[in-house]
């Protein structure tokens, strides 16, 4: 019998992120170019007719659209980078313990490692949430009413998978589920 189980979560490396990172940059970049084209009257982008807007307020706002997209895209590169959110699940039933571990910005608290006792915890909590913003988060729930989330920030599973997920951790650990009617 399997005494060790490791679940591990995908931080900002995924595509999603990869794609708005580079979709967030180009529109950046081609925003600030418009805008400085339109200041001084010449084409910096051989494709537009940049040249015939007034710099007063379009070419200015292009600007700032431009250095705020930037600066965005150049946020999200550095989460991609630093593959914030990623880590891991250990529960270790020969140990009693549970180790959750996950990466943060740079910095004094970048890494976040939490340790649980097999026995300290009371059941497995399942949230799903319907709507135009849909959830489906697995909740490690301790005896002492603490609820520390296990799944990863992003898509959302599908209804099957978190259920057999959850059915599959909660068997493993022997504790009850809650959150499935």
């Amino acid at each position: 019998m399997v005494n060790k189980r490791t679940d591990t979560i995908l931080g900002s490396r995924r595509l999603s992120n990869y794609w708005w990172a580079f979709v967030i940059l180009l529109g950046g970049i081609c925003f600030f170019l418009v805008g400085i084209s339109s200041y001084y009257n010449i084409e910096l982008l051989p494709f537009t007719k940049s040249s015939g807007i007034s710099f007063v307020p379009q070419g200015a706002v292009m600007i700032f659209y431009g250095t705020v997209a930037t600066f965005l895209s150049f946020f999200l590169w550095l989460t991609i980078l630093w593959n914030v959110g990623a880590g891991y699940n250990e529960f270790n039933n020969e140990e009693g313990l549970i180790t959750i571990f996950r990466l943060g910005f740079p910095g004094r608290n970048r890494s976040l490692y939490l340790k649980y006792r097999v026995q300290d915890v009371y059941s497995i909590r399942v949230n799903i949430q319907e709507g135009l913003t849909p959830k489906r988060e697995i909740y490690l729930k301790t005896k002492d009413k603490r609820e520390i989330p296990l799944t990863a920030v992003g898509q959302p599973l599908l209804l099957s998978e978190i259920e057999k997920q959850a059915a599959d951790l909660a068997k493993f650990l022997g504790v009850i589920l809650e959150g499935l009617d």
